[in-house]
């Protein structure tokens, strides 16, 4: 019985380690790109790009902090191995 709830517990936390890392949370903005972006500033227009195309407001503030719809945003990039192909993900976590 103890090693049934220690299990649990365990694949409980796994799961909202893998959640907190990926960047799902309230208030973030998630990006995945099948292109790789190697260059920052081609990346940051890439971002800015997207983001336009989806009618937000977008400012790079430089340092990995971009102003979207008003609110201000820290970059977080992630790569993800997704099937064997690797993924390129862009977390902007909302600064407070």
């Amino acid at each position: 019985m103890l090693t049934i709830t220690v299990f649990i517990i365990l694949g409980i936390g796994s799961f909202f380690l893998f959640n907190w890392l990926m960047g799902y949370k309230k208030g973030n903005i998630i990006i995945d790109f099948e292109e790789r972006y190697f260059n920052q500033k081609e990346y940051v227009e890439a971002i800015k790009d997207k983001l336009q195309n989806e009618g937000k407001e977008v400012y790079y503030k430089g340092n990995s902090r971009f102003k979207i719809d008003g609110k201000h945003y820290l970059l977080i990039e992630r790569n993800v191995s997704m099937g064997g192909a690797p993924l390129q993900r862009t977390i902007l976590k909302i600064e407070k």
